[in-house]
């Protein structure tokens, strides 16, 4: 029999329900996808760092767990809510259950909670933080989560970027030393990982690139030592206010290579040139979010996961707004007159979701061929 569990937000608010996966207490900010697939993406990306994620979608698991849809090296998010989640998944590639995922890798999961009315309050109210307990009461884990750091105030991009410099050859192959990451042959892409996806990486080496991952300590001068024909600012968790010191780097690159900027990179670029950046209410957390690109009035179907926008009266410095989200009206991407520089809120690389944005790729690739001639 599954042990009886509850969510305990910050406000008070219980919901309760059944344990999966590790029995064990969790804390972290709660928000909700709007994805009806792809539970393994996004258990796995790096973006939900530090989050409790709720799922709308009324069934999870259902198709198992296999070895091809991750995103990362690890587990990323800190707990998991679902109104049913399957015990008995049946798909050819299944190596195991989701339950038993989260267990291997000491993530809790609540089960049988009114997801529909848990997303219903942090709509009104917003992102709250929130903990998953077992045995704890709950005003004793209510007056506990009060005094852990809230989710705005950490830089979760230290926990989550890579330690070592790697090459992206349908897999990571790692090195010791700088010297050892030589490029060759068709254009070099630098990826600073501040919550790298692989389906970036994966994406630019199907165009023919060679890919070339960095931490997110990197300095300018480190990362032009790789000699880089074009650089990617990658997506990544929390509050990019935290994160001067990746600023400073990007700054530094401005105007010397192209640059392509992903979700948390597409705000660095914005702050960096002097933009400020706000919270929203419960963010864009889902695969189904309509964005218009202004250059030629398309509306693109995205996938989002981002608790931060750029405040677009605050831009300048020949930066200007090249898409924006058909929902609320936020900044979705940005461009500079002068500099070859482009940005986008939403992930070109889905995964999951729709592949309607890779022309992005395509679309920065072009900015570096030219830059090269």
């Amino acid at each position: 029999m599954a042990r009886k569990a509850v969510l305990v937000l910050e406000d008070g608010a219980l919901y309760e329900g059944y344990s999966f996966g590790a029995e064990i207490m969790a804390y972290g900010e709660v928000v909700f996808t709007t994805s009806m697939t792809g539970y393994q993406e996004i258990l796995t990306d790096p973006s939900y760092s530090g989050q409790i994620v709720v799922f709308t979608y009324p069934l999870v698991g259902n198709y198992g767990i296999n070895t091809e849809d991750i995103e990362s090296r690890q587990i990323q998010i800190s707990g998991l809510v679902v109104r049913e989640y399957c015990q008995a998944p049946s798909h050819w590639q299944s190596t195991k259950t989701l339950s038993q995922y989260l267990a291997e890798n000491n993530i809790p999961g609540i089960s049988d909670v009114d997801t529909r009315a848990l997303t219903r309050r942090l709509r009104s109210v917003g992102v709250k933080m929130g903990a998953i307990t077992l045995s704890e009461l709950a005003d004793e884990v209510l007056e506990r989560l009060r005094s852990l750091p809230r989710y705005d105030d950490v830089d979760f991009v230290r926990g989550v970027s890579t330690s070592v410099v790697y090459r992206w050859e349908k897999g990571p192959t790692f090195y010791d030393s700088l010297n050892e990451a030589g490029t060759i042959g068709s254009a070099h892409i630098v990826a600073v990982d501040c919550g790298l996806k692989y389906s970036i990486l994966r994406i630019l080496h199907s165009l023919g690139c060679i890919v070339t991952a960095v931490p997110s300590t990197f300095s300018a001068e480190d990362i032009l030592r790789l000699k880089p024909d074009g650089i990617i600012l990658s997506p990544g968790p929390g509050n990019p206010t935290n994160l001067g010191y990746i600023e400073d780097m990007v700054r530094k690159l401005i105007g010397i290579k192209p640059i392509m900027g992903i979700c948390l990179g597409h705000q660095l670029i914005g702050r960096a040139l002097g933009g400020r950046t706000y919270k929203l209410k419960f963010g864009h957390h889902g695969a189904n979010h309509p964005v218009r690109d202004l250059e030629t009035g398309r509306v693109y179907i995205t996938a989002q996961n981002h608790g931060y926008a750029i405040d677009a009266e605050s831009l300048h410095s020949g930066l200007e707004v090249s898409h924006v989200n058909l929902n609320d009206g936020t900044v979705e991407g940005l461009r500079h007159r002068e500099i070859p520089l482009l940005s986008i809120q939403y992930h070109a690389e889905a995964s999951p979701g729709p592949l309607d944005n890779v022309y992005l790729f395509e679309r920065f690739l072009k900015m570096v061929e030219g830059e090269k001639c």
